[in-house]
């Protein structure tokens, strides 16, 4: 059986094996840092962390380059932790199970980390090099990007020295990033009352499982489905029924696109029959919908034990009506950017929280006014459910530069070694790229990566044939930096 450090190039995946074995989720990067400082310090490179924990490793220009530009290296330290239902995993203390599945790298069970643990393993692969040309050379590991980009939000003016910024979070080897989505955080607040249950009604859990998921970005135009939304839609469209809700719960990251969702129900024993033949008919509905994508889906009933307490009539309908209205999805496609989504939003977590219940949607836009009109949407929808709505988080999109002398010489680079052009594109996902340019308005930047499919969900993988491409263009764009002027 293959194993990870037998795969081309060696040093990156042998790095990449690593990382993997290192847990580092968002919120918990401390291990990971750890580990960084110590590799760099071996290789007697200067390194220094930042008030918010990004790390700044440098490296001196190789013999005959001293002249060229600076060039800045950058990925994430942090990855998005997500795991099937049945997978026994804690990433704030298990490694990533990584293996070769074919074309493939993926994990058992979790999502792999190679959004940026791959891009990150070639940045530090380039700094363990001995016989690779460069110039003056940065490298800027960033923490705590997935959950909130706390180290692009505080990178300060003075620390980098560098003018060309080569970022290693695209998951597209073959496109050359130019620009991103700007993005934006709303957090609901749905105040509920609760009645105690009638001790002779039946507990059911109720389950949407068996959805991708994915990334609420790069994956919203798709066509996967929203467990949360499903599953109020099926209270709406059984509303019939004499169901009570205990707790409704689903998703656990604003930035990925809810697999599974669940509700504690209770019914009266004369109505079991036809709630389970209501189970039985969305199953076929929705599969007759979404079977082409969603071929996994599944709507499930389980009894379980009776719990103390359950909405309110008027908390259940504001709840249902709220999430049942709630936009989701492509907004909008770019009138600029033919074939790439303009404004989204993904109604990524519920969850219960004693009196409220508390939903989280994230809101997507290459436009900010678009944006600000999608989060308004959405505030006016939950406060005429008698919510209160905090928006946070905003942050820009990265804007394309028409004149940008990296992303000629990144394609003309391509061009000579593999005999084609890159496809030049803007992603809809929010690159941090769009936050440096606070600090750093010079910078002359670019995003490319491997091939990885389905981040921020279990299905995560990396496409072993375009991590050598991948690291290949770096190193030989790193070669032909041009001097400075």
């Amino acid at each position: 059986m293959t194993t990870l450090n037998q795969l081309s190039p060696q040093p990156l995946w042998s790095i990449f094996e690593k990382i993997c074995s290192i847990p580092h989720p968002s919120k918990h990067e401390a291990k990971i840092s750890a580990w960084i400082q110590s590799f760099a310090t071996e290789l007697n490179l200067d390194v220094k962390e930042d008030k918010v924990g990004n790390l700044i490793i440098k490296k001196p220009a190789t013999a005959g380059m001293k002249n060229r530009k600076g060039v800045i290296l950058q990925a994430h330290m942090d990855m998005v932790p997500q795991k099937n239902a049945d997978k026994v995993h804690d990433f704030v203390t298990d490694p990533i199970e990584a293996y070769v599945d074919g074309e493939w790298v993926t994990a058992n069970g979790t999502t792999l980390g190679a959004d940026n643990g791959i891009g990150l393993s070639a940045c530090l692969a380039v700094l363990a090099s001995t016989d690779l040309a460069h110039g003056p050379l940065e490298v800027l590991v960033t923490t705590d990007e997935e959950a909130g980009m706390t180290g692009a939000f505080g990178l300060e003016a003075g620390w980098l020295d560098g003018e060309i910024l080569l970022n290693t979070d695209s998951e597209d080897e073959g496109e050359v990033y130019m620009g991103c989505a700007g993005g934006i955080d709303v957090n609901v607040s749905l105040p509920v009352e609760f009645n105690s249950v009638n001790r002779e009604n039946a507990a059911f859990i109720l389950s949407i499982k068996g959805l991708k998921g994915g990334h609420s970005g790069v994956d919203i135009h798709t066509g996967r489905a929203n467990a949360n939304k499903l599953l109020a839609r099926f209270f709406k469209q059984y509303s019939q029924l004499d169901l009570s809700i205990s707790t409704f719960f689903g998703g656990s990251l604003r930035n990925a696109i809810p697999r599974e969702s669940s509700a504690i129900i209770l019914c009266a024993p004369s109505d079991i029959s036809a709630l389970e033949t209501a189970v039985t008919q969305y199953n076929e509905v929705l599969k007759a919908e979404l079977n082409a994508i969603e071929t996994n889906l599944i709507v499930t009933l389980t009894p379980t034990e009776q719990p103390t307490s359950q909405l309110t009539p008027t908390s259940q309908s504001a709840l249902i009506n709220a999430v049942n209205a709630c936009v989701n999805g492509v907004i909008r496609m770019s009138d600029e950017v033919p074939g790439v989504v303009e404004t989204s939003t993904n109604l990524g977590v519920i969850k219960m929280a004693d009196d409220h219940i508390k939903i989280q949607c994230l809101v997507r836009s290459l436009i900010d006014s678009a944006r600000t009109n999608t989060q308004n949407m959405i505030c006016s929808n939950f406060e005429l459910a008698g919510a209160s709505v905090i928006c946070s988080g905003a942050y820009p999109g990265w804007q394309p530069k028409a004149e940008s002398p990296i992303k000629d010489l990144l394609r003309e680079t391509y061009e000579s070694m593999f005999g084609t052009l890159p496809k030049i594109m803007v992603i809809h996902a929010g690159l941090e790229c769009g936050l440096f340019k606070d600090a750093y308005p010079h910078w002359d930047m670019v995003s490319f990566g491997p091939t990885i499919r389905f981040p921020h969900s279990p299905d995560e993988k990396v496409k072993i044939d375009t991590v050598a491409p991948f690291y290949d263009l770096l190193v030989n764009v790193l070669k032909n930096i041009p001097v400075k002027a």
